[in-house]
């Protein structure tokens, strides 16, 4: 069977794609925060205060992943750069399987991410 060859422009395109999604979420962990401080200033309740607090807690452990990630892309955009500059448009298997195991870590990092936005909006719904 014949290896597929993966042009390192498709690599790219996924990394920024994966850069634009990240930056996206970074942003929008702002708009929550800002929600968590709207929040604190209606309610003194301690159960309210706890729920919130882990919500302030995970974003602040997502916005460490996000950061990790970004990292990792950046890392993995400058060895693409070095194979260009090489003339080596065609990603060895070592670094491809690299690539498909942070394809792996990108869609487990939005399925946790979608979750936590899940029961933040449920929380908002309750106490907004």
């Amino acid at each position: 069977m014949k290896t597929p060859v993966v042009d390192n422009t498709d690599l790219h395109f996924e990394h920024m794609q994966w850069k634009k999604e990240l930056l996206f979420w970074k942003d929008e962990i702002k708009t929550f925060q800002n929600r968590l401080d709207e929040i604190v200033k209606r309610w003194t309740e301690k159960n309210v205060l706890a729920e919130l607090d882990q919500f302030q807690d995970n974003y602040i452990i997502h916005k460490e992943k996000i950061g990790e990630l970004i990292n990792e892309i950046e890392a993995h955009e400058l060895n693409i750069a070095s194979h260009s500059k090489a003339n080596e448009e065609v990603m060895d298997r070592i670094l491809f399987k690299s690539h498909t195991a942070f394809r792996e870590k990108m869609d487990t990092q939005r399925t946790i991410y979608n979750d936590l936005k899940k029961r933040f909006f449920l929380f908002l719904s309750k106490y907004m």
